[in-house]
């Protein structure tokens, strides 16, 4: 017996527009990697392990994405993206992934997204590739000041050479942007905003492609330091603030984009195991403890350490992620994964299990 109101047959018509509707729908959202699907499948080695949330961030043709380029989490707890598409560069969710607000028209080569705290309040710092800037706005989007090419320095012939990929921040209200995508250049502002000096290039021995994304290191002791990801060169390099090269950490297999810390663990989003060779490489996240040791590859291969101690090459497993380009951690330590080139997907969310 057909249950109570069972609904009544599709016409022809009917059910060629629904089908057309439900292909258009197909079209405008591409289908999420397999494994993203499922909450079941355990992600990462040892301590550090998680679980995928299915569909989180989904919010429809009117948000649309493009590529997800740099996230960061709020005071509020709110998961800031920031995306290249201007119908809305900055997106912003609330933990569950559904939408607060968004903004932004004028950064079509949106790239790097820092916050910063001032005071009571926080701002954002975003790097745009195509305007060849770097922009500081409050949180709902009004632009404070902007930094153009460094044409002083005499390191660049014309703007058109200078693309910033991202800004690391120093206690002082000082900081650095990183050339990543022009000629690996980094330059250093004072907390007045006024360009202090530059470092790096070829001659300061970063090599291109090099400084993509990257953090500031704040020692009980002696002064903070700058940590980089140097994308296709797969290490990390630990820089002083005057440019001398420290330390040299050589992630094998790996791509790293950007650096996140949370206590004593820092988190690499890297683009795609041996990127560019090959781009078809989906990526995965390293999680480093203390010393900069690998303790778990989130959607790659466990971390393996010779009696020497070098690591092993490294590479996806799965089909989690598809290029990650920066992530974010949240108050309760899940995960939030940017994604380059990745079908305009939202984020990844990864509980910590």
């Amino acid at each position: 017996m057909p249950p109570a109101h069972s609904p009544a047959p599709l016409s022809r018509r009917s059910f060629v527009r629904r089908s057309l509707e439900t292909a258009l729908a197909a079209a405008a959202f591409p289908a999420f990697p397999a494994i993203a699907q499922s909450s079941a499948t355990l992600l990462g080695q040892g301590d550090f392990r998680y679980r995928v949330v299915p569909e989180w961030g989904v919010l429809g043709p009117q948000t649309p994405l493009k590529n997800c380029h740099g996230m960061v989490c709020d005071r509020e707890g709110h998961l800031i993206l920031l995306t290249d598409h201007t119908a809305n560069n900055v997106v912003v969710y609330d933990k569950r992934g559904k939408l607060v607000h968004k903004w932004g028209t004028s950064f079509p080569g949106a790239h790097g997204l820092s916050l910063v705290p001032e005071g009571a309040a926080e701002v954002l710092f975003i790097t745009d590739l195509q305007t060849h800037r770097v922009v500081k706005t409050t949180l709902s989007g009004q632009i404070l000041q902007e930094w153009r090419w460094p044409e002083a320095t005499g390191k660049y012939s014309k703007e058109a050479d200078y693309k910033p990929s991202w800004t690391l921040h120093l206690p002082d209200g000082g900081f650095f942007v990183l050339d990543g995508y022009g000629r690996d250049y980094i330059s250093r502002y004072g907390a007045n905003g006024a360009l202090e000096g530059i470092f790096g290039g070829a001659e300061g021995g970063i090599v291109h492609w090099g400084p993509h994304g990257g953090m500031i290191e704040n020692p009980a002791e002696g002064e903070p330091t700058l940590l980089i990801a140097m994308s296709d060169q797969q290490c990390l390099l630990r820089l002083s603030q005057q440019g001398k090269i420290l330390q040299r950490l050589e992630l094998p297999g790996g791509n790293p984009r950007q650096i996140r810390s949370r206590g004593a663990h820092s988190f690499v989003a890297h683009l795609g195991d041996n990127w560019p060779k090959d781009r078809n490489a989906r990526g995965f996240v390293s999680v480093l403890d203390a010393r900069l040791r690998v303790v778990s590859n989130i959607g790659g291969s466990p971390p393996v350490y010779d009696d020497s101690g070098v690591l092993a090459g490294m590479r996806h497993e799965g089909e989690t992620f598809m290029h990650p380009h920066d992530l974010a951690i949240d108050g309760e330590e899940s995960l939030y994964v940017a994604q380059f080139a990745s079908g305009q997907t939202p984020p990844v969310k990864l509980e910590r299990v």
